[in-house]
């Protein structure tokens, strides 16, 4: 799978999500602050993670800044990106199963290594509901940003 992966800052955790969607065989595109020379505010990184997303040139992403709401936030304001912050491991399985989250947002400050990678089991072990409830919230999610993108 291809991954984009975005932080502001260059830290232990940002360097370990690379590492760790290396070793389990994703090709991984960085950005911010993981890229010399890149422009590492978050909101920029954040951004271009996730318009790799909406153009198809990656699957999937992943944003990092201290909190991870920053990121969040970013990656959203991008139409077909559906980013999730999650802490914990139920939360990235909720976010693949019931809406469809193609972004997985960290924070940097609380995220410790078996954190992480408890969180990447699950989002990679989850798939997008079936349910006709959950596809029909995410359907929406999909006008809104086509409504958006029209105005």
């Amino acid at each position: 799978m291809r991954i984009s992966v975005s932080s502001d800052m260059d830290e232990p955790v940002a360097r370990l999500v690379v590492a760790e969607l290396r070793r389990r065989g994703h090709e991984v595109r960085v950005h911010g602050a993981l890229a010399p020379g890149a422009d590492p505010q978050w909101a920029v990184c954040s951004e271009a993670a996730a318009r790799d997303v909406a153009a198809g040139t990656a699957d999937q992403a992943v944003v990092c800044c201290w909190t991870g709401t920053g990121s969040s936030i970013a990656a959203n304001k991008v139409p077909g990106v559906r980013a999730a912050l999650c802490t914990d491991a139920g939360t990235a399985e909720g976010a693949r199963r019931w809406n469809d989250a193609n972004v997985l947002a960290l924070g940097l400050r609380l995220t410790s290594e078996p954190v992480l990678k408890e969180i990447l089991d699950a989002w990679f072990a989850t798939g997008p509901s079936e349910d006709a409830e959950d596809r029909g919230n995410v359907a929406h999610l999909e006008r809104l940003d086509a409504a958006r993108a029209d105005s």
